[in-house]
């Protein structure tokens, strides 16, 4: 868990220092065109005798990223940044989930194989080893199977039930933090768009005008939030689902194995 904070914390500062870069690029660029535009006129004025067609120069765009840096900043790079917030923090959860999942699967078969290899011997001591050099949640059920071997076949069961419900929530832990970020996303991308309308309503107020060039802020405003919203909660949708796939997988083999071991354990108190 620790070590999942850490990296929320380091994720968090980049999008931080991003949103600043953007920003100061972003008043750096405004800066920078009043000043050009200065010199344009002022050039002008003297150059008035000569007019000279200059060479059109197609600048080539700068692809993806470019275009998401722009609508970054056209979406109001402070408000947006809380949306891209949610999206890294979301994402450090499920990648946690989805690294602790991929660990926790193991080939079953062939741990049933081994352990009733080693029951049929007679040998519950090496079962038990196998079970412990073994990770994942079925191993760990199996081993508090063997723990309690010589005290009957009711007991056994009761005890994997119980562990089966312990790793159950191990393997859904912080998956309601997934969610929470799911609902935020969207939630921030709707509040940008009110807040973009009020940015519209306070305009045509100063101006007067309805017209659509007093408008047509406040409304970028409030759609890029929304679109960034959205697709901040559809990615981590994405990676929800698979980790709720991964954990159906594991739950499945859990309950197998569960009813493979009680047959094993049964078996062996039968030739005992």
């Amino acid at each position: 868990m620790k070590k999942l904070f850490a990296i929320v914390a380091v994720m968090g500062m980049m999008t931080f220092g991003l949103t600043q870069s953007v920003i100061a690029q972003e008043e750096a660029a405004a800066s920078t065109e009043v000043v050009d535009s200065a010199a344009v006129d002022s050039a002008a004025v003297q150059e008035a005798p000569v007019a000279e067609e200059a060479p059109v120069v197609e600048e080539v765009e700068g692809g993806m990223h470019k275009t998401l840096k722009t609508k970054f900043i056209e979406g109001d790079a402070g408000f947006m940044s809380l949306v891209a917030i949610a999206l890294v923090i979301g994402l450090a959860f499920c990648i946690e989930r989805i690294i602790y999942l991929s660990l926790a699967e193991v080939n079953t078969k062939k741990l049933m194989a081994k352990l009733e290899e080693a029951l049929s011997k007679g040998d519950v001591e090496g079962a038990k080893t196998i079970c412990r050099n073994t990770r994942g949640p079925v191993a760990s059920i199996c081993y508090q199977g063997l723990m309690r071997i010589d005290e009957g076949l009711d007991v056994v069961e009761r005890s994997v039930v119980s562990y089966g419900g312990v790793q159950s929530a191990y393997l859904e832990k912080g998956c309601s933090w997934i969610t929470l970020f799911i609902a935020m996303s969207p939630s921030l991308g709707f509040l940008g768009t009110v807040i973009g309308m009020v940015q519209a309503f306070d305009a045509i107020e100063a101006a007067g005008d309805i017209s659509p060039t007093v408008v047509a802020g406040g409304m970028k405003v409030a759609l890029i939030t929304t679109i960034f919203g959205i697709v901040a909660a559809l990615i981590l949708q994405v990676f929800y689902n698979y980790i709720l796939s991964k954990i159906e997988g594991l739950t499945s083999d859990m309950e197998d194995s569960s009813i493979t071991l009680l047959d094993l354990i049964m078996k062996y108190n039968l030739k005992k």
